[in-house]
């Protein structure tokens, strides 16, 4: 007799998008290893930083976890975001979401982010970045290096970062700059604009 598996499905919780056209909508996300939504405080923080360039803009939620920067910015009116994961369990939930609010212009993609920039990413493609890798792991300046090497970022485009330690700038390209920081508990944040070519 085959022996009954014991692993439990993954839990699920929820937030809730904070504003624009699906304002209080419950996103739901997997209680996974590693998956950490950005709290409402910082999230509303984020989005008011963003809020002069968030219309029309072309989003990319790296490491994208629960899904709710991408989804809160084509909410509050960007006109594509394409989410990447390594895991087909959040790749699913994501898409599932994005089903439930009839979410027009977006992708989701299962791959490994380093990989997929290397390889796959189109050049100067993106205005807004999210990026929000493990933590404890040291990834910031490796991917910083590698979205700028293959132009990743659009000229004038915007890069936002989560971190359990202090961004050092000094670990930025050149064209890039520091422009707002905040850190909230255990959790540092900041705002990196590309200034041109």
């Amino acid at each position: 007799m085959p022996r009954k598996s014991t692993t439990k499905p993954p839990q699920t919780s929820q937030l809730k998008i904070i504003a624009g056209r699906w304002r209080g909508r419950p996103i739901k996300f997997l209680q996974l290893e590693g998956v950490r939504p950005t709290p409402n405080r910082i999230r509303e923080t984020l989005f008011n930083w963003l809020a002069p360039t968030i219309n029309d803009a072309r989003c990319l939620d790296l490491f994208a976890g629960s899904g709710i920067l991408g989804i809160e910015a084509l909410s509050r009116g960007a006109s594509e975001c394409t989410f990447l994961d390594l895991s087909a369990e959040v790749c699913y939930q994501i898409k599932a979401q994005l089903n439930l609010l009839d979410a027009g212009s977006h992708k989701v993609i299962l791959s490994d982010t380093k990989s997929w920039l290397q390889s796959t990413a189109p050049k100067n493609q993106y205005d807004i970045i999210f990026l929000d890798p493990p933590f404890h792991q040291n990834l910031l300046p490796e991917y910083f290096q590698l979205l700028e090497a293959k132009e990743i970022l659009a000229p004038g485009g915007a890069l936002y970062v989560e971190s359990e330690s202090p961004i050092n700038p000094v670990h930025l390209p050149n064209r890039w700059s520091l422009e707002r920081y905040k850190s909230a508990g255990n959790v540092h944040y900041g705002l990196i604009l590309a200034t041109g070519n």
